[in-house]
């Protein structure tokens, strides 16, 4: 590279990795240091232990794709426990050979040279060099940590939820402590949910597996390096890698934990407001909901469910019964309608709630240096922080939620889990509160998951969280994005924001639709936040109800529109269901960016469309007034418009037309897109009927698509072999016969049809065929053309056995 980018040094090595300079916060400390050497190795039961001149190196890999490394200073008995990674690695086949320069440590996918003199580590994934320590582990005065060689040229994702209004976190150093981000708008360094880890153009994850307070540094210097300090915690990193994107997803979910399938009912329309302040007006939101025609599944209580004020009553944990009487009997009328009730708690407990006395006594509050309980202010009053990372604590404040499952609550909503107030001197049972503080969030969750494992073994579990580490997904938690500006910067910010987390592992990042603080009554701005929700994976409204959230409470015209996007959130559900399922087995995000279909280093850092599975692309409308709108398309296939049907050749950036009923989304030539009648709430879900949309590409030979089905409720059904997943096949044969191939894996659980009729729209012919066969007979009679939209409607009913449709297309489409 002849000319330098202003903001870095040149220099290649022979690797292509820029020389680095030293850092910012530990570079007095890597100067002084002395050179590291290897004194002595050992393999033994998949591990690669190395004695060095300062402490001991633990290498272990969790799979061929996947290898952790532990560093054990001089004099350090031990570590904090691994929050991260799942507990069970791989076995994996490795070769260790060495020369006098260096061990080469070889699995079938990473490849790791180790340097003996001085002692570094270099990275390999199936022959393409990764990154490499420079020097690796660094000690502080206050600070310790690692520090690496990048390539020059890669873009780096990641570091949790942020917003910065661009992919690409190269030249940032990012803080890494939880925190709120009240009010904020299209630019935020800190948020709700820190991340310790950093995702290269090169298709590797590194997770610092470190809940402690610190900082991460990606190149700020523009000298190629990559530091990440902390003030304590565990001295590890994980290095994952892959071939391609969704490779990479999947290796992600093997070591850190794949996120369990959610009720069915959590894809539909949850209703939230701050807050619902009695009986009564949550009863008249539920049947405003129905009057109006809106789907509805769930209604969420904030934080009125158990005080009358804001002030004075948080860690009650339970209801008030004045404003809320005989909630069991309130609870039981919802379940009737089909509606879920979800409650909000904290981990604060105020001195004056009527539960300050037991909590102390039991010793499930975080402590002071004298070993006390210990107390704090808070927005809401003086309070102690329950510790979590206690079995003890996690019992006790589970007890909690126990009864009001027993009462019929489906579901909870953690809020204030980063903690909001978390004083450093605070002592948990695993260390000082700065020490553990990013993984509060996730200790809480894992005790919601295992709550419902082992009380409500039948259910799936639902648990709003704002606030995780590396891995929490694999306890059922659903992210928000905190509380969001109402403004058009809000909206833009919550692309990105998802689009990140998902490539982190954390798929259910979603935000309050509308917008949660300030801002004023702008239909246009909430009608386009609710139908960029149709594509996010939570439907949520949530608001300070200065605006009010719910779409039955604004103009006729815009709960028209509203209503409309919501009801085809319940249309696509099929398909919401499926990518579901998707991420739960594969590790794929649910929104994708473009990044994941085009490989082409411009679709790296777009925030104005991203893909909502494999089969559609989504154009935000996040901006007034848009009367047209850029929509890039990936190269490879052809595109049709959701809406009108119009077919685009990919590889090119159109102008699309918009009006304020829809926003831009087209539809990958090739998909099988299936959908189903719109249903009041999930208690009227019947499978029985599917519509099933292929769009013909001339570009795409063959593909495939599929469906999943079960239960919707049961934790383990796919494991258990309680589910139907229909398949389908698309062939173009050079004769020009258009075949579809309906197959798939058919097992018995509660509420599966007998058989299904599928209902097919066939896409992109020019005009209608002469013949089309099922299994060899001509129905071709039986089949519709739709003359104004070029589309071709019949029917096949499936119950198991393989069916196979024929379409000559000799005379229709051979471009």
């Amino acid at each position: 590279m002849e000319d330098c980018n202003k903001m870095r040094k040149c220099g290649k090595t022979e690797l292509g990795l820029v020389a680095l300079a030293a850092p910012l916060m530990l570079e007095t400390a890597v100067a002084d240091l002395p050179q590291r050497e290897l004194i002595n190795h050992h393999l033994h039961k998949g591990r690669l232990q190395m004695v060095v001149t300062d402490g001991a190196v633990t290498l272990l890999f969790h799979s061929v794709d996947a290898v952790e490394v532990v560093f054990t200073p001089t004099n350090q008995e031990g570590h904090p426990p691994s929050f991260a990674l799942v507990d069970q690695p791989q076995p994996v086949d490795m070769e260790l050979e060495e020369d006098e320069d260096a061990l080469r440590l070889r699995s079938a996918g990473i490849s790791i040279e180790i340097q003996k003199s001085p002692f570094r580590l270099r990275y390999w994934h199936r022959e393409r060099k990764l990154l490499e320590e420079d020097p690796g582990f660094i000690v502080g005065e206050n600070r310790s940590g690692f520090r690496f060689r990048i390539g020059e040229e890669d873009r780096m994702f990641g570091g949790g939820s942020r917003a910065f209004g661009r992919m690409d976190r190269r030249g940032e150093r990012l803080e890494l402590y939880a925190q709120s981000a009240y009010n904020y708008s299209d630019h935020a360094r800190v948020m709700y949910y820190s991340m310790p880890a950093v995702i290269s153009s090169r298709k590797y994850m590194l997770v610092f597996d470190n809940a402690a307070r610190g900082d991460l540094d990606i190149d700020s210097a523009g000298n190629s390096s990559l530091l990440f300090e902390a003030v304590g915690g565990r001295w590890s990193y994980v290095l994952m890698a892959g071939e391609s994107w969704a490779d990479l997803s999947a290796v992600i979910a093997n070591t850190t934990g794949h996120q369990p399938m959610l009720p069915r009912w959590a894809l539909g329309h949850l209703t939230s407001r701050f807050g619902y302040q009695s009986r009564s007006e949550a009863e008249s939101v539920v049947a405003r909901h129905v009057e109006d025609d809106i789907p509805l599944d769930a209604i969420i209580f904030d934080l009125y469910w158990f005080g009358p004020d804001m002030r004075g009553y948080m860690g009650n944990l339970d209801w008030d019964r004045n404003a809320f009487p005989e909630p069991e009997e309130m609870i039981r009328n919802f379940k009737q309608k089909g509606i879920k009730t979800i409650l909000i708690t904290e981990p604060f407990i105020l001195t004056q709630s009527t539960n300050w006395e037991d909590a102390v006594a039991q010793q499930v509050l975080a402590q002071d240096q004298d070993g006390s309980s210990a107390t704090f202010g808070t927005f809401f009053g003086q309070a102690g922080l329950v510790d979590v990372f206690n079995p003890a604590a996690r019992e006790w404040f589970w007890g909690f939620y126990r009864k009001q499952m027993e009462a019929g609550v489906a579901g909870w909503w953690g809020d204030l889990g980063e903690p909001e107030t978390h004083p450093d001197h605070l002592l948990h049972v695993i260390g000082r509160a700065e020490e553990v503080h990013n993984a509060f969030g996730h200790t809480w969750s894992r005790m919601v998951y295992e709550g419902y494992r082992r009380d409500f073994p039948d259910m799936r579990p639902f648990n709003l969280m704002r606030s995780g580490f590396v891995g929490t997904q694999r306890y059922g938690m659903i992210p928000w994005s905190g509380d969001v500006n109402r403004s058009w910067g809000g909206l833009r910010s919550q692309v990105e924001i998802s689009l990140k987390m998902g490539m982190q592992g954390v798929a259910y990042m979603h935000s309050d639709l509308g917008g949660y603080t300030g801002g004023t009554h702008d239909p246009e701005l909430y009608i386009r936040w609710m139908q960029f929700g149709i594509f996010q994976p939570i439907y949520r409204p949530h608001a300070h109800p200065s605006v009010p959230p719910e779409p039955i409470f604004w103009d006729n015209d815009t709960k028209a529109i509203v209503r409309e996007a919501i009801r085809l959130r319940y249309r696509l559900l099929p398909y919401h269901y499926t990518l579901m399922f998707e991420n739960s087995t594969s590790g794929l995000p649910l929104m994708r960016p473009l990044l994941f279909v085009d490989t082409r280093p411009e679709m790296e850092d777009r925030l104005d469309a991203y893909m909502w599975g494999d089969a559609l692309l989504v154009s935000p409308v996040l901006a007034p007034d848009v009367s047209e709108q850029q929509v890039p398309l990936p190269e490879g296939t052809h595109w049709f418009d959701f809406w009108t049907g119009d077919r685009y050749e990919g590889g090119q950036t159109i102008a699309v037309p918009v009006s304020l009923e829809k926003i831009p989304v087209f539809v990958r030539g090739g998909s099988f897109l299936p959908s189903m009648p719109v249903i009041q709430n999930m208690t009227h879900y019947d499978p029985s009927k599917l519509t099933v949309d292929f769009y013909v590409d001339p570009w795409v030979s063959t593909s495939q698509g599929h469906v999943y089905d079960d239960d919707g409720v049961s934790p383990d059904a796919f494991a258990n072999g309680q589910f139907e997943r229909i398949q389908f096949r698309s062939e173009r044969t050079s004769e020009g016969v258009l075949t579809l191939h309906v197959g798939g894996e058919r097992h018995a659980y509660p509420g599966r049809p007998d058989q299904r009729q599928l209902q097919f729209r066939i896409h992109g012919l020019d005009k209608a065929p002469s013949a089309i066969r099922i299994d060899g007979v001509d129905i071709v009679e039986d089949a519709k053309w739709n003359k104004e939209l070029n589309q071709l409607h019949f029917s096949v009913e499936w119950a198991g056995d393989p069916r196979i449709i024929e379409i000559p297309l000799t005379d229709i489409d051979r471009q």
